[in-house]
């Protein structure tokens, strides 16, 4: 039982592995560590007690090589055909975005002329209501008043508010 004190460059050499395989063997088994006076790590072990045997090397051939790179320049060729479909749906999104841009405009523009069509009713209602109450008085006092001036005054200015109105409307 010979405990010897090896950096895990040194172990890595004894058990034919790497310096990094024998750290993570030396924290698996957790061996002591402890520092050197150069900083280096230094594991405590018992080389007769580990009975590691390391794995055999990768059986690759040069054929798998060859399918890594076949593999490779497949999937970058699927990446450009995605990239080239990418762009395709892009330019239709941006002209879908377009078209409804102009749409909303559209909207907006028969709301507006909608609210003013309201606005030019709602008025013209409004002074058929006035006319219709003057005219019944017109009538009303034709029928009890003598005074046919004062009548023909007042159906003057209706006739008068009358093409006023209609001028409006035209214009709106």
């Amino acid at each position: 039982m010979s405990v010897e004190i090896l950096t895990y460059d040194a172990l890595g050499a004894r058990l034919n592995i790497s310096p990094v395989a024998a750290r993570s063997l030396a924290r698996r088994l957790r061996l002591p560590r402890s520092l050197s006076d150069d900083g280096r790590a230094l594991v405590s072990v018992d080389l007769a007690e580990i009975h590691h045997r390391p794995q055999p090397a990768s059986r690759r051939q040069a054929g798998d090589a060859a399918q890594w790179a076949a593999k490779v320049a497949a999937l970058e060729a699927e990446i450009a055909q995605l990239e080239a479909m990418a762009a395709g749906h892009r330019a239709d999104f941006e002209r879908e975005r377009e078209r409804a841009e102009r749409l909303v405009i559209e909207l907006l523009q028969a709301t507006a002329e909608t609210t003013a069509a309201r606005e030019a009713v709602a008025a013209a209602r409004e002074t058929a209501a006035r006319l219709e109450g003057e005219v019944t008085v017109l009538r009303t006092r034709a029928r009890t008043d003598s005074s046919i001036d004062k009548t023909e005054r007042r159906l003057g200015q209706l006739a008068a508010t009358l093409v006023e109105s209609d001028r409006k409307a035209a214009r709106g």
